[in-house]
């Protein structure tokens, strides 16, 4: 079994921020897969489904973005998951906008949603980091992600919302790089990314 973890912030005020492309993927995982409605628990949001021939339990913690980790915890440790089978998916400022990489264990780049996570659970849990640019200046960073995404960003995050849903049983199955590949070959025939990178750290 695993658990894939969307991170955000709760509510219609946040809905469209830069800072939750992690509730914007997981719930495009749900509707492609056809999984089970929403239902609250474990201080957030589950929804039950397979891909492949793993069943994932997918969670949209409802704490703040802060607190995340104790919603984490409570469903790794009712599902008796470990943290090998754990993956966050979330925003990434230190990539362009639209790329993706997958990362296992290391640190949280200041990112409060994974501090939190590596704080009860530890540090080694599945990343798909998912790009949404930098300001350019640290000051800006805060307003950077707790603001929505301009109108001309709408083709490209749905494109990967879309891609990171499609090949999602590639992450359940473990085969991080060739989902990152995969997921960036769908960006780059949109027109998105022109450099080649398999997206595996």
């Amino acid at each position: 079994m695993r658990l894939f973890v969307g991170l955000g912030n709760p509510g219609a005020k946040y809905a469209r921020n830069r800072h939750n492309i992690g509730f914007m993927a997981v719930d495009e995982i749900a509707r492609r897969h056809g999984f089970s409605p929403w239902r609250r628990r474990f201080q957030g949001e589950t929804s039950e489904g397979t891909l492949g021939p793993e069943r994932v339990i997918l969670l949209k913690p409802t704490t703040y973005m802060n607190e995340s980790g104790s919603s984490v915890q409570e469903a790794a440790s009712f599902f008796k998951i470990a943290p090998g089978d754990v993956t966050v998916f979330h925003d990434e400022i230190e990539l362009p906008p639209g790329k993706v990489r997958v990362k296992i264990g290391g640190g949280i780049a200041g990112h409060n949603g994974l501090r939190s996570i590596s704080a009860h659970i530890g540090s080694e849990y599945r990343r798909v980091r998912l790009g949404i640019g930098h300001p350019g200046v640290k000051e800006l960073v805060h307003g950077h992600v707790l603001s929505d995404f301009a109108k001309a960003d709408n083709e490209w995050v749905a494109t990967l919302c879309d891609a990171v849903a499609e090949h999602a049983a590639l992450v359940a199955k473990g085969t991080d790089a060739t989902f990152a590949n995969r997921v960036h070959l769908a960006m780059q025939a949109k027109g998105f990314l022109t450099k080649d990178d398999n997206g595996k750290e």
